[in-house]
Parts: C-alpha cells; sequence; structure tokens
C-alpha cells in the first residue's frame, strides 16, 4: 500500500475523526507511555540502591553492573511480548492489546516493592527480582509500539507528524517524573533509610499511576482503521506470518532506527545518571534533579519538533537529530568530568537536545513504514528487536566498556556507532509522514 492508498484508508479524511475521540486517543496514548517509562527508568535511576540489595559484592562496580545486567535482560525479552502483542493488536483491536500491557507493566512494577532482599531470603530475592524484570520486559514489548499506533491510526492524516510527538512526550514525562520521584525520596532519607526501604517508595508509586492509566484507556475505542476493517472482516488470521512473508525491508529499517534511538536516548536517560555519581562522584540527590530537569527540557522542545516534521517531513528532522547524537556526544561526555556540577548539568543538556528531535519523527515515521494489517505487529517486532541489540543493553555496555577500557569517555563511541547505522537505514527509507 502506498502513502497515498494508505491516505485513503477507512478513517483517514480528517472529518471522519471525532475530536473528542481524538483527544481520548492522545491521553491514553501518552499516559500509557509515561507509566511504562516511569516503570522501567526508575530501575535505572536506583540501580545503584538496589544493586546491594539484591546483588551483594564486595565490588561495587560489579554490584551495579549485575544490577544492570538484569535492567537489560527486562529488555531482551521485548520481542517476545512485541510478538504476542502485536498478534493481539492486529488479530484482536488495538485497545485490548494497549489495556493487557499497561496493566501487567504497572502490577509488575508495584510488586518490586514489596520484595523481600538478599538479606532477608537469599538468592531467592534476585530471581525474584529476574522474573519480575522479564515480565516488565514482555509488556512493554507492546506498550510503546501500541500507543505509536494507536495515536497514528486515530489522528488525522495531515496532523500525523505533528500528533506523533504525543508518545514521545509521555515517555519523557515518565524517564522526568521516576528522576524526581527518586531524587525527592533520596533528599528525604538518610543512606541508611535509602538502602532499607526508600528505594520500595517509587516503585509503589506505580500503583497510582496504572489506574489512572487503565481509567484512560478503558475509556477508549478501538481506532477507525481497525474498526472499519473488523467490520469488513479484512483482519489477519496469521499477522506474524504475513509481516515476515510482505514486510522484510520495512522490518530491517525499522530494527536499524530502533537501534540508533534507543542506544543514544537510553544511554543519556539511565546510564549518564549513574555516571555523573559512580564514575564522577557527584552527589546522587543532585544528578536525580539535574536529570528531571534535563528531561523537562527535553518534553519542552517536543511540541516544537512536531512542528518541525510536519513542515519538513519526519525523515529530514530525524536525520538532523541523528547527527546531533552523533556530533555531541564525545564532547558532552568530556566536560562532564569537568568537576562541575553546573558544567556537567549544562554537557547533559547538549547531548539530549538531540533526544526530542529524534524521537518525535520517529514515533509517527514506525507506523508508516507498515500497512494497516500488520501495523502492530511489525513495529513491535522491528522496534523491539533494535531495542534489544542496542537500546535496553546501553546502560550496560556503557559502564562494561568503561570498566574494561578504564576510559570514562568510552561510552561515547558506543553512541556514534548506533548514530552512524541509524543514518545508514534512514537514507533506505523512501516513505514519508
Amino acid at each position: 500500500m502506498s502513502a497515498t492508498e494508505r491516505s485513503a484508508a477507512p478513517g483517514a479524511e480528517d472529518s471522519s475523526l471525532d475530536p473528542r475521540s481524538v483527544r481520548r486517543a492522545m491521553l491514553a496514548g501518552s499516559i500509557g507511555t509515561l507509566i511504562e517509562y516511569y516503570d522501567f527508568s526508575v530501575y535505572g535511576y536506583l540501580a545503584v540502591a538496589i544493586a546491594p540489595q539484591f546483588f551483594p559484592s564486595d565490588d561495587p562496580a560489579a554490584s551495579v553492573l549485575a544490577a544492570l545486567l538484569v535492567f537489560a535482560t527486562g529488555l531482551v525479552v521485548r520481542p517476545i511480548g512485541g510478538v504476542f502483542f502485536g498478534w493481539l493488536g492486529d488479530r484482536w483491536g488495538r485497545r485490548k492489546a494497549l489495556v493487557s500491557s499497561v496493566l501487567a507493566m504497572g502490577v509488575a512494577s508495584s510488586i518490586t516493592g514489596l520484595l523481600p532482599t538478599y538479606g532477608q531470603i537469599g538468592v531467592t530475592a534476585t530471581v525474584l527480582l529476574f522474573l519480575i524484570r522479564v515480565v516488565q520486559g514482555i509488556s512493554s514489548g507492546g506498550e510503546s509500539v501500541g500507543a505509536y499506533t494507536y495515536i497514528y491510526e486515530s489522528a488525522p492524516p495531515k496532523r500525523r507528524a505533528f500528533l506523533g510527538a504525543v508518545t514521545p512526550i509521555g515517555s519523557n514525562l515518565g524517564f522526568m517524573f521516576a528522576a524526581a520521584t527518586a531524587g525527592t525520596i533520596s533528599a528525604l532519607t538518610t543512606e541508611e533509610q535509602m538502602a532499607a526501604w526508600g528505594w520500595r517508595l517509587p516503585f509503589l508509586m506505580a500503583i497510582p499511576l496504572t489506574l489512572v492509566c487503565l481509567w484512560a484507556r478503558l475509556r477508549i475505542e478501538d481506532t477507525p482503521e481497525f474498526k472499519k476493517a473488523a467490520e469488513q472482516a479484512d483482519i489477519p488470521t496469521a499477522p506474524i506470518r504475513e509481516t515476515l512473508s510482505t514486510h522484510r525491508t520495512a522490518l530491517l529499517q525499522s530494527i536499524g532506527l530502533a537501534m540508533a534511538q534507543g542506544g543514544a536516548i537510553f544511554l543519556g536517560l539511565t546510564y549518564l545518571g549513574i555516571y555523573l555519581t559512580t564514575d564522577l562522584g557527584y552527589d546522587s540527590t543532585h544528578v536525580f534533579w539535574l536529570s528531571a530537569g534535563v528531561v523537562f527540557v527535553t518534553v519542552l522542545l517536543m511540541v516544537p519538533a512536531g512542528w518541525l516534521s510536519a513542515r519538513f517531513g519526519c525523515r529530514r528532522v530525524l536525520l538532523a537529530g541523528l547527527i546531533g547524537f552523533l556530533v555531541t556526544a564525545y564532547p558532552a561526555m568530556m566536560l562532564m568530568g569537568r568537576h562541575s556540577l553546573v558544567l556537567a548539568g549544562l554537557a547533559y543538556l547538549l547531548y539530549m537536545l538531540s533526544s526530542a528531535i529524534v524521537q518525535v519523527p520517529a514515533a509517527s515515521l514506525w507506523p508508516h513504514l507498515f500497512d494497516r494489517r500488520v501495523r502492530y505487529t511489525g513495529m513491535a517486532i522491528g522496534y523491539n528487536i533494535g531495542t534489544v541489540l542496542a537500546g535496553g543493553t546501553a546502560p550496560y555496555i556503557a559502564a562494561y566498556l568503561v570498566q574494561r577500557t578504564g576510559n570514562l569517555l568510552s561510552p561515547a563511541w558506543f553512541v556514534m556507532t548506533v548514530c552512524l547505522i541509524g543514518i545508514g537505514t534512514l537514507f533506505t527509507v523512501r516513505k514519508d509522514v
């Protein structure tokens, strides 16, 4: 199906979309990604506090590495969740998949806050943490791509590039809220209190967040495109097989773009906080709030990024963002080591400025690569494989590079590599939103 044909698909005309339904779709999509990224990132922000509770070791660096490895494991299983929720979304409806994924994510995060530690039940605590992260990884495999798909199909075609900002705004607010929550708890507790019970509170915040998200998602209907297809019995019986047989190029393109976005952004949103506290020795409370402030600025830039995507095309804006990460990664990390928190904060912001102009156009470009019949499945498989290869593993790879090479700037070379992969992939994309 061509881009022109896609615009003529059921539900494509602006006049056929009820503005109230569009607003509900935007809210439900964004708030779901907020809870997803809050749940995942709060673990990264608290990795230093969690590590000795579940991975005790005489070597603090080894303990943190073990905690980050479990963080990465939660994303390694994302393709499994992507396959399941993609099948559910393309076969039985976007709404069912979105409600199921966020419920599983919220319950798993809440349970993390109630887990006994290694000191209480031994290695069983480590195993339970690992299993919970697996559940979170499976549920997250369908969450972001479900929101991308739902918002893309719910938005008027001429506003898809602009409204693509909604999902990244939600995900980054999740990161910001996680950093702010961790910073607040850190400021209000002593080091001993943080180790004893303070680390649990941010995870328990998932309970009210999940309830709010369920309220928003239970109020929505399926997208106009899917409802029309269901009425015409135009639903794939085997969306996974159909995706693999008819959308191989789109799958490879989505993998390459996901590697670039995930590798650059996950490193900035999860690893750099650990880098500033563990490797450079900055106060953890200050770093939590610094991270929250940087992400807040990023969120403010996403509306202009949506306007730029609508004005100049998603491909051009995404290319500019990837080049931005490519050229700022090394100097930003170098400036962070100048023993000034203010300078470190400015360097952090310099690096993350590219985040908005990568995430916003990508949110609309990904679903545009796939036809409606397999859009959820195709995105779920491609996006999650790319995220596994370079996204969720980014914090672990970065910490491993520093430990193995002794070079605190070595993670920048990882960012530059994944950005080159993304840029090369982008030149093969002929469609634009």
